[in-house]
């Protein structure tokens, strides 16, 4: 009996620890969306639209509480995503992107970013990943160019 007692407490400690590892924060979820619009911007080639979704992403994350996100992360994430608004060069919002989606992906190891399943697809052109909502290839890093370029590189549930 102390057998099956004992693995009931081990079970939900690691349970606990699993949840505190997939955390969910609202304030987190906002920078994901955000993050998907400054993506579907560049799939358009849309250098204004991009630079209008990135000033929306830096006042999300100036809004976080360094306790969520430590402080060193987030001045990476207003970095990039400054450098995206701060340009009409859709090259060079191209080029600060990679960077900007290697610190996304950082947080999809701490926090649950989305409801939904988040993939992580990768482009070998770009030799660059970024973050979905979807299965289906739509390549930030080519745009029209090469729409479909990349494939899955994971999934996080």
């Amino acid at each position: 009996m102390k057998k099956y007692i004992i693995t009931a407490v081990l079970s939900i400690f690691s349970v606990l620890s699993l949840s505190a590892q997939s955390q969910s924060n609202p304030q987190v979820s906002k920078l994901y969306q955000d993050y998907i619009f400054i993506k579907t911007a560049l799939t358009t080639d849309d250098a204004d639209k991009t630079s209008k979704a990135a000033a929306e992403f830096v006042k999300t994350a100036a809004a976080i509480d360094p306790k969520v996100i430590s402080s060193t992360h987030l001045s990476a994430l207003k970095k990039n995503a400054g450098t995206i608004s701060g340009t009409k060069s859709i090259d060079t919002q191209r080029e600060a992107f990679l960077n900007l989606s290697k610190d996304m992906i950082a947080l999809t190891k701490q926090f649950k970013l989305s409801g939904k399943p988040v993939f992580v697809m990768y482009c070998p052109m770009a030799d660059g990943s970024w973050l979905s909502n979807e299965k289906q290839v739509v390549n930030p890093y080519y745009g029209s160019k090469m729409l479909s370029c990349g494939s899955i590189k994971s999934e996080i549930k």
